[in-house]
């Protein structure tokens, strides 16, 4: 088996992996007043953000054009692989993965896993690395993904949004137009539940929402046998990651804790100065 492994652009990827040889990423559009954009191709997270405080429409997303994601594929097998990975952002969010599935066949002499990480970003960004990081080692495909499933079902991450307004019009917030009017003067605390984003807990400050997530971090990492590490990801708010990056560090002075961040898809849906915290098998 010659594995390569697929992922899209809302996956935050390592430095230590982004040039990784079996790694091949898939952009994902995103429009802004009009414009069409490929996320990592000519716009990155900087200029969306300046863009999106200055747009006069919410920006949209889209799933990659199926004919372009074939052709990578083809071109992937033309180097030799037979066998390809595709990890890919929650279904609950885009219907992507549900798309590769409707495809996987029509390769002939290609083997294609289509996989959903039932999140995205930084975890899912994990799931890559281990896809890799067992490949390297030899493991066979049944290995991978076993691998990749332990990540999955140990990731927990929840996220504080400075406004629903993105998620609700969007339609990724379950039961968001029902509940949105009475958090006009509340931080939600927001999870993934079975792929979907889920309104987890109402605070009334943005002060008391990341006391209330770190507290709700430090309970699974007591309630886990398994070594966890932690993450902090925002939306174009570096200050704010580095501040709740120190504070872990503080009280987990031994675990993984990296700062990632959401890129233009998924800042489309939480809007800027998001932050997440969250914790993942090692």
């Amino acid at each position: 088996m010659k594995l390569a492994i697929v992922t899209d652009s809302s996956a935050y990827l390592n430095e230590r992996i982004k040039d990784h040889k079996d790694l091949f990423i898939i952009p994902i559009p995103v429009v802004i007043d009009g414009q069409p954009f490929e996320e990592g191709v000519n716009i990155h997270e900087d200029e969306f953000y300046r863009l999106l405080n200055q747009s006069q429409e919410f920006p949209t997303t889209s799933q990659p054009v199926l004919g372009e994601v074939i052709s990578l594929y083809q071109d992937i097998q033309a180097k030799g692989y037979d066998t390809i990975l595709s990890i890919h952002l929650s279904e609950g969010i885009s219907g992507f993965v549900r798309t590769l599935h409707t495809i996987k066949d029509e390769l002939e002499g290609l083997t294609i896993v289509p996989y959903d990480s039932t999140i995205t970003s930084v975890p899912m960004g994990y799931m890559v690395e281990k896809a890799l990081e067992l490949a390297d080692q030899g493991n066979d495909l049944e290995e991978i993904i076993a691998g990749v499933d332990h990540i999955r079902d140990t990731t927990n991450a929840y996220i504080i949004v400075d406004d629903l307004n993105n998620l609700v019009r969007g339609g990724r917030l379950t039961n968001g137009a029902a509940i949105i009017g009475g958090l006009l003067k509340i931080k939600p605390v927001l999870t993934f539940t079975d792929g979907k984003i889920v309104l987890y807990e109402k605070i009334r400050s943005l002060k008391k929402a990341l006391q209330r997530t770190e507290e709700i971090i430090g309970q699974h990492r007591q309630d886990s046998s398994a070594e966890l590490r932690l993450y902090v990801i925002h939306a174009n708010n570096l200050e704010l990651a580095q501040v709740e990056f120190n504070k872990l560090k503080q009280q987990y002075p031994e675990a993984i804790i990296e700062i990632g961040s959401f890129g233009p898809v998924i800042g489309t849906h939480l809007g800027d100065k998001a932050i997440a915290l969250g914790v993942a098998a090692v």
